[in-house]
This record gives structure tokens, sequence and C-alpha cells, in this order.
């Protein structure tokens, strides 16, 4: 490889993709972390009211982790997009202004929030038992929104700098205090939800220390404040790249609050109450998002590689980048699958006890609801690819898919139609189709890189 070359752009694509992979995948993993740490000894505390109301509180960290990706991963994309074009001062710009984007949407977040707090909680579904512990959970997390959004967006930002290993090392300190403290605060001190919510923040104001630091010295092009200053132009362009991940996030919102809601609803027609449907709905969510960290991040390791190669004009590698991840998050998957169809009463057990319609819904839930698992690492690392190559709209709509355009009727219909039953086969579906879309748009985008190559070599 000559010296002066890029990494990106010269390294074994299989090489580059576990380096950036991996470090994002634990960093996924211990972002997801943080939310089953608190359920986990939340369920052992306080019990299914508990459980509840951190499903409740939920789709708030989806807003945060929807607007880290805005930023954090528009910024990298546009970031890489320019380096691998050779465009050194747009680069240094795009980085800077996401950055700002994170802190500026970040405080306005956490503002909304505490003036508005209760109808949030009742809009996402809080039961008249559930509401006081989810205003209690949100009321203290919500203080730490700005650090943990800076701290995902930019944690996006070191990896496309070439810093993966830095980039998880932000998460796992975080992660690892929130652990420690947990069962402090909540065993020792008895703070209850309030002791799980300090432990949290504890721990994305340290992650997000570490991020600042390691910006305030950016490896491969230094920042100055003038990089900061907010640029309408590029905070577009940024957002135009960061909408994918950022509205499959949001998707993933909007699909957790109807979800919740209908819950509630058929649940309190049906022999299992309103408030049980809710708490084993919250866990299973969170086990899924532990599953889907990997497949997360290996989308997100994918992004710089895909970007720079891309840029330079280099379609071989960035098709052989996407098919080893695909192959990669189908792997994962699969393990998942298993598991969520073998042994779904065993990990149910893990976040506490409970009645054995507890236990008989969370069981049927796991193994009908997340039946097509297997598939689902096809289209968060499609959508993701096309975001890559700089392709916003088809990235967009590729994250739309599972959640808005299939699963949200679904849930809308099948209710009405089978009861609370109804909700669990809405997913199987969306995901089948899906994954078909995906594989459908890659295929007619791959044709057409291969035109490309075929011009290149013809001239």
């Amino acid at each position: 490889m000559n010296p002066s070359e890029n990494p990106l752009g010269a390294e074994p694509v299989s090489v580059l993709l576990r380096r950036f992979a991996v470090p994002s995948v634990i960093a996924m993993l211990v972002s997801a972390l943080y939310n089953m740490v608190d359920q986990l000894f939340i369920g052992h505390s306080i019990g299914v009211l508990g459980n509840a109301a951190t499903n409740v509180a939920f789709p708030l960290s989806m807003v945060c982790t929807s607007i880290g990706l805005l930023c954090g991963i528009g910024g990298a994309a546009n970031f890489n997009l320019c380096m691998g074009r050779k465009e050194t001062e747009h680069a240094k710009s795009y980085v800077g202004n996401a950055v700002s984007m994170l802190a500026i949407l970040g405080v306005i977040l956490c503002i909304a929030v505490q003036l508005f707090l209760r109808p949030m909680m009742i809009l996402f579904g809080a039961t008249a038992d559930v509401l006081t512990y989810a205003c209690t959970y949100t009321r203290i997390t919500s203080i730490g929104f700005p650090f943990l959004i800076v701290t995902i967006g930019g944690s996006n930002l070191i990896r496309a700098d070439g810093s993966p290993n830095y980039s998880m090392a932000c998460n796992l300190v975080g992660a690892v205090v929130n652990s420690i403290l947990d069962p402090l605060f909540i065993f020792v001190f008895h703070m209850g939800m309030a002791g799980a919510a300090l432990a949290t923040i504890t721990g994305q104001v340290l992650s997000f220390l570490l991020v600042v630091r390691y910006l305030r010295g950016f490896k491969t092009l230094p920042l100055s404040l003038s990089d900061l200053k907010p640029k309408t132009a590029c905070w577009i362009q940024i957002a135009s790249l960061g909408a994918t991940p950022a509205f499959n996030q949001v998707a993933m919102m909007v699909v957790q609050i109807v979800m919740n809601n209908t819950l509630t609803h058929y649940g309190s027609n049906s022999i299992y109450g309103s408030d049980i449907p809710l708490a084993c709905a919250g866990i299973i969510s969170k086990v899924n998002m532990l599953f889907f960290s990997f497949v997360i991040g290996i989308s997100q390791g994918l992004q710089p590689i895909v970007s720079f190669n891309f840029g330079a004009a280099k379609y071989d590698r960035v098709k052989e980048a996407y098919k080893k991840a695909v192959f990669a998050a189908t792997a994962i998957s699969v393990v998942a699958f298993l598991c969520f169809q073998l042994f779904p009463r065993q990990i149910i057990s893990i976040f506490g006890s409970g009645s054995e319609e507890y236990l008989h819904f969370a069981e049927r839930y796991f193994r009908i609801f997340l039946f097509f698992t297997f598939l689902n690492g096809i289209q968060p690392v499609s959508s993701n690819f096309f975001t890559s190559i700089g392709a916003p709209k088809k990235g967009i709509f590729l994250s739309l898919t599972r959640q808005i355009i299939f699963l949200l009727p679904l849930l809308l219909i099948f209710p009405y139609l089978f009861g609370i039953d109804g909700v669990m086969y809405t997913a199987p579906i969306a995901d089948l189709a899906a994954a078909s879309v995906s594989i459908f748009m890659v295929v007619r985008e791959f044709k057409i890189m291969t035109e490309l190559e075929n011009r290149k070599a013809a001239a």
C-alpha cells in the first residue's frame, strides 16, 4: 500500500470491516445495555409496574438516538465523501457543524421534555398505575439527553476520523459506571426509579467528556472554533445524509407509542390485563434492541468504508463491503432467532418474576412477534448503504419500510380484527416485506455500479 494512500481505499475490505464494525457493535451494545441494566434492576426491585414505566419512557431514548444519528452519521458520511474527493475544507465544516447541531438539538429536547413531561408519558401509553414511576424516571434522565446525544453523534464522527476503538471506549466507560451505580442507588440507598435514572445520567456525562476530549484534537483535520459556527448549507446536507438512520429511529418511536397504546387498550379486554402486555413488550423490545445493536453496529462500521470508496469511484470495493456486512448481520440474526424461539421463558425470567399469565404472554410474544428475526439484518444495512453512497432518498425510503409503511398499518388493522393476538402477527409480515424490498433495491443499485465500472474501463 502506498503510504500516502488512505487505508479506507487500499486495505482489504474484510480487514477494514472488522476494524470499524467490531468497535461499532460494542458501542451499540453498550448503548442498549444502558436501558437493559435499568430494566433488570428495576424489575427485581419494583416489579412489573417499574418495567412498564421504562417501556413508556423508551420512545424518548429513541428520539435521542435519532438526533445523534441524524447529526453524527450525516456529518460522518459527508466528511468521508469529501475526504474521498480530497475536499478537506468542506470536510472540516461538516464535522464542526455536526457537533453544533448535536449540542443545540440536545438542549432543545431536554427543555421540551421538562415542560411537557406528564402529557408525554400519557401519550406514550402510561396507565394510571404506571404514570408516577414513568414521570420520576424521565424527569431525571431527560437532564442527560444533551450529553447522550453528543456522545451518540460524536462517536460516529470519531469513527469516521479513523478511531473506532476510542469511539467504543467512550460508550463503554459510561455503561460500566451505570452498571456499578444502578444496584448501589437502587438497593443500597433505596432510591428506586430515581436511583436508576441518576446512575444513567452519571454514565452519560462521563462518556460525553471523553467525546469532547477527542473532538478538541480531531486527528485527520484539526478543528477550529470557526468550524463550529452553524452554516445553513452544512446543516441541510448533514440532515440529508443523516435522515435515513434518524427516520428509522423516529419510525421505531412512532411504532413504539402506537404499540404501547394498542397493548394497553386491547390488553384490558383480555385475560392479561393492560399492565402485563405493556411490561412484557417493553422487556422484549429491549432484548431485541440488544440483538439489533449487532446489526446497527455492522451498518455503522460499513459507512466510512462505503462512503470513501464511492467518493473515490472504487465501486468493486463498495459492493464487496456491502456483501460482507449483510452476511455478518444475517449470521448474527440467525443466532438471535434461535435464542428467541428456544429460550423465551429463560430470557424473560432474567428481568424478574411474574404471574403465569405474564410468562405465557411473554413466551408467545417472543416466538410470534420475532419470528422473522433471521431476516432483520438486511434492511438496516441496506438503508445505511444508500446513505453512505450519497443517495439519501433511497435510504430514507428503506428506513421507513419496516416500521411505517408495513408495520404501522398492520398495528391498526390486526388488533381490531384479532384482539391482543393480532399485535403479535404484525412484525413477521413487516419483516419479510422490508427484507424483500431491500434486496430488490440493492440489486438494482449494483447493476448501476457495474455499468459505471464498465464505462470507466472502456474509457
